[in-house]
């Protein structure tokens, strides 16, 4: 007696093959395939399993498929059809992502992204197709990245949809886009984009093969993976810029840079970046050069004070009082003659307060977080100086560091400042100024020995390139940035042809 089997010999040969080279085949049986995607799932309550008479099953995982699209294309397209194969099935859809597995693993990948698993009775293959949707909040203006003149819309936490964004700004076919996936239970999408010939194509296979070599469970966000793939992750200053806005992601990408885009993240990665490069912000390029020019400059000077300003006054007291002038003396002398604390002690336990206000400010609701901060702000000051705790000059500077420290436009960068403060105050405190030169001579060594994906995190000052120097503290006129900075190394370093708009010389 003979048995007709339900496949060909060819496709009886590539099953086999499957089965060798990836694993655990899927079964023939309805029973045995449902049980199959059962025990491979752990049965979870969503997971959906519909019949189609006379011998098709449907399965997919309720709220990762479009139901309208499920209805119309596939189960509208599957009734009444009566001894109908894979290959016909597949046929029938109308739907542009449609597969045939033989594999019993690449058929539960699927079905968790959200595809819908069709199998037919006696066939050891399933129809795989692709009507996922995923939930995402609605396109917003950035928050932490805000200006006046420019774009006012921010990523969200979809990939297709900031893939999407990029593509309005830059709609060319020299923009890449590779896809990883990374985290062995997470199954995380990484998006590595880059502008063809342009980006330099050693950094391009560098950053690949770090995101190739990662070998993780889950991957939740952009700012685990920049940790990861840094050059020096033990190093507390980012050598990866993260941005929630999408007109600097793909300025950074038509001047040469690398960009990633984590699913299920707000913010995306570009590198390489400078240092220099996290103080500057993207309306400077939406200003008149010289408002841009003096906003960088206000901002570089802020940064300073927030850092070095509290440990000049503690160092100035504690051991060099010849460098106080003489009509600041006797104001100085009277704010302090109360005060029981050495000026180490009384700056730290400021700028302590200071922290936890901003921390608490932060972590409650919007409306509540404003009201304790400026209200505990101002109480706190007034009870700590009424107290004898410490003197009201001591207050103002510290007011003025933490003020200070807001106008760094990234948020990873202006955390770093907010904490070098501390050490370099307790330096002040120990050995005075010289504690302070101690401490700006190590942070600029360790700046000098770190590095952005090979390239020189101190660019362009060092090494020195003086044609990168004119648009680095100051905003230059557009005529004068036809190049691109050498920190990224592109492979075409011209922007525009300068000459239209290049003015004229009187």
């Amino acid at each position: 007696m003979k048995f007709k089997l339900p496949f060909n010999k060819k496709q009886m040969k590539i099953i086999v093959e499957e089965s060798n080279v990836d694993g655990k085949m899927i079964t023939p049986s309805k029973a045995g395939f449902i049980q199959q995607i059962k025990d491979a799932t752990n049965n979870p309550f969503d997971l959906i399993i519909k019949f189609i008479p006379p011998n098709i099953t449907i399965i997919y995982i309720d709220n990762l498929v479009k139901d309208q699209t499920l209805n119309e294309h596939i189960i509208s397209n599957l009734q009444n059809k009566h001894n109908e194969t894979p290959e016909n099935i597949k046929g029938a859809l109308s739907i542009p992502e449609v597969d045939i597995y033989g594999q019993l693993e690449k058929a539960i990948e699927s079905i968790i992204h959200g595809s819908v698993l069709i199998h037919l009775d006696g066939y050891p293959q399933a129809v795989v197709a692709n009507i996922t949707t995923r939930e995402s909040r609605s396109l917003s203006a950035p928050e932490n990245e805000s200006q006046v003149i420019g774009a006012q819309v921010g990523f969200n936490e979809s990939l297709s949809t900031n893939i999407s964004l990029i593509r309005r700004y830059i709609a060319s076919s020299d923009l890449c886009n590779e896809k990883f996936t990374i985290g062995k239970r997470t199954n995380t999408s990484v998006a590595l984009l880059y502008m063809n010939g342009i980006a330099n194509d050693q950094m391009i296979n560098s950053l690949r093969q770090r995101i190739t070599s990662l070998e993780l469970d889950a991957l939740i966000d952009s700012a685990v993976l920049s940790e990861m793939i840094d050059d020096n992750s033990l190093s507390v200053f980012p050598q990866m810029l993260l941005t929630e806005r999408p007109d600097r992601f793909c300025d950074g990408l038509l001047n040469g840079k690398i960009g990633l885009i984590v699913d299920g993240s707000s913010m995306a990665i570009i590198c390489p970046q400078s240092f220099v490069e996290f103080f500057q912000s993207q309306e400077d390029q939406n200003l008149r050069w010289h408002i841009a020019t003096f906003a960088r400059l206000l901002r570089f000077t802020a940064i300073l004070l927030s850092v070095f300003l509290t440990p000049i006054y503690v160092g100035a007291l504690t051991f060099h009082y010849e460098v106080i002038p003489q009509a600041f003396l006797v104001p100085l002398s009277e704010s302090r003659a109360l005060v029981p604390f050495p000026p180490v002690f009384e700056a730290l336990l400021l700028e302590f307060i200071i922290e936890l206000l901003r921390e608490a400010g932060a972590r409650l609701p919007t409306k509540i977080g404003q009201t304790i901060g400026i209200v505990g702000g101002i109480v706190i000051g007034t009870a700590a100086v009424q107290a004898g705790i410490t003197s009201n000059i001591l207050l103002i500077f510290v007011a003025l560091s933490a003020l200070a420290s807001f106008t760094t436009p990234s948020y990873m960068m202006g955390n770093v400042i907010r904490l070098i403060r501390f050490p370099i105050i307790i330096l002040a405190g120990f050995w005075g100024f010289y504690g302070i030169m101690l401490a700006f001579c190590f942070i600029l060594i360790h700046l000098l020995r770190q590095s952005s994906m090979g390239a020189p995190y101190l660019s362009p000052f060092y090494p020195p390139r003086l044609k990168d120097m004119r648009n680095s503290i100051i905003r230059m006129p557009i005529p004068f940035t036809a190049k691109r900075p050498a920190l990224t190394r592109p492979t075409n370093e011209e922007k525009f042809d300068p000459q239209p708009i290049k003015p004229e010389k009187s």
